[in-house]
């Protein structure tokens, strides 16, 4: 059972050193020698978990985006106003940026604004966020708390990639990033969406 736990410690700190190797120089730009630096062991143990620095993102991707997945449908679950849900799911991604912005730093750069074969890879994960997010939209507008003049993907798209470029801001200092701006943030982008998407 040790030797087991020790594994999972082992393999969580390649992990967790990957993700400040990726931030810090970018994916293409990071070997695998300069993970196993990173996180303080020898070259051959990150092969040992990992097939390659692919697999490697590949694994915090689907371990995040999973985490923003589950998001969405509780966010759903929980009821109240489609707005208030839109509220729920921009506030997830914020705090997410908010406490891990390395990691979030990673994922935006390097997997779902990268239009190359990783990108691709993974857009169907990618796209059943978009999914469940134009669910919210679509049982809004039966509601009829949302116009139904916009398509629930097309709003979806606009609604995440509003939040993407905020991040994307933050990420690059192009806006400044403070407890405040990430307050204001959650509120300005339902605001700005939901206000679009009221009945005329």
């Amino acid at each position: 059972m040790a030797s087991k736990a020790a594994a999972v410690d082992k393999r969580r700190q390649i992990l967790d050193a990957a993700v400040r190797v990726f931030a810090r120089q970018g994916f293409h730009a990071t070997r695998v020698s300069d993970i196993a630096d990173e996180a303080g062991v020898a070259y051959g143990l990150v092969y040992h978990y990992f097939r390659s620095k692919d697999e490697v993102l590949g694994e915090l991707f689907v371990e995040r985006w999973s985490l923003l997945l589950a998001a969405i449908e509780e966010a759903d679950r929980a009821g109240g106003s489609h707005r208030a849900r839109l509220a729920a799911v921009a506030g997830f991604i914020v705090e997410s940026y908010r406490h891990d912005p390395e990691l979030m730093k990673v994922i935006i750069v390097e997997v779902t604004r990268a239009a190359n074969s990783f990108g691709r890879t993974y857009l169907p994960e990618i796209r059943r966020a978009y999914e469940s997010i134009a669910k919210i939209v679509a049982d809004g507008q039966a509601a009829g708390e949302f116009r139904r003049d916009v398509t629930p993907l097309f709003a979806s798209m606009a609604f995440y990639g509003a939040i993407e470029q905020l991040l994307t801001g933050w990420i690059f200092d192009v806006i400044p990033a403070s407890d405040t701006s990430f307050e204001d943030a959650k509120d300005l982008l339902v605001t700005t969406i939901c206000d679009g998407l009221e009945p005329r």
